[in-house]
């Protein structure tokens, strides 16, 4: 296959990805929206209020109104990263990225879908990494990918023995990493040989992309993706990918 031919499929499986991880996202980021918009309306009626009263406390309607723009701010924030995450322009140019805070990007994203899944969700971002050349989005859409495998992974487990962590480190050979670590069933041996395999699943409702086009993103930026067995339970999926000197 021609590598520019590869590169424009590569680039519409990632949109079709984005798509389809934000629908099913659908609920948290609902939650997670619906927080502010509740806080606002409160504070709303709280102002309201104030400003019936004969000596209105001018001190709490002003505390009320900075709430209020502080809530606001903050909905807007997962609105505009719900935005960035599915726009469909011209794939972005390659940039030297720090890991770090891609991941700190879409917490929110991921703390959305944590909650709805009841799964405690840890960060353990190492500091002083070397930064990485990528397109984020792409790279966020694998991380968003391997969460959300995580989070299900844990449907049958107890409420309060759910967690998922994410963490970055350095790898061997100047490598950067991402791990993504949940103490869930782990792997099924039905699977374990064609887990990057489009098409392969064991849920009724997966497509069986997401692991497959997560490789194809993690393959294209020169890194690798691997699966391994977590002590005592569950599994570690972890991205390597090539660091670089800042500039």
């Amino acid at each position: 296959m021609h590598p520019d031919t590869e590169h424009r499929i590569r680039d519409r499986l990632t949109r079709v990805a984005h798509l389809a991880t934000m629908g099913e996202l659908v609920s948290g980021i609902a939650h997670e929206i619906n927080q502010p918009l509740t806080a606002i309306n409160t504070y709303a009626r709280a102002c309201e209020r104030y400003l019936k009263m004969e000596n209105p406390d001018l001190a709490e309607l002003r505390e009320a109104l900075r709430e209020i723009g502080a809530e606001s701010m903050r909905a807007g924030n997962i609105v505009h990263k719900l935005r960035r995450m599915v726009r469909s322009e011209t794939a972005e140019e390659n940039q030297y990225l720090d890991v770090n805070l891609m991941i700190e990007e879409i917490r929110s994203l991921l703390d959305a879908d944590a909650r709805v899944h009841g799964v405690e969700l840890n960060l353990d971002l190492a500091p002083g990494l070397p930064v990485v050349q990528a397109q984020g989005v792409q790279l966020q859409q694998v991380v968003l990918n391997l969460a959300r495998n995580a989070f299900e992974a844990l449907a049958e487990q107890p409420a309060g023995k759910r967690h998922v962590g994410i963490g970055t480190g350095r790898g061997t050979d100047f490598d950067v990493e991402i791990r993504v670590t949940d103490d869930g069933p782990g792997i099924s041996p039905d699977i374990a040989d064609r887990l990057f395999d489009p098409f392969a699943t064991t849920k009724g409702s997966g497509t069986g992309l997401g692991l497959a086009i997560s490789r194809t993103i993690v393959n294209a930026h020169g890194g690798t993706i691997a699966v391994c067995a977590a002590e005592p339970r569950g599994c570690i999926f972890s991205v390597r990918l090539p660091g670089y000197e800042e500039s």
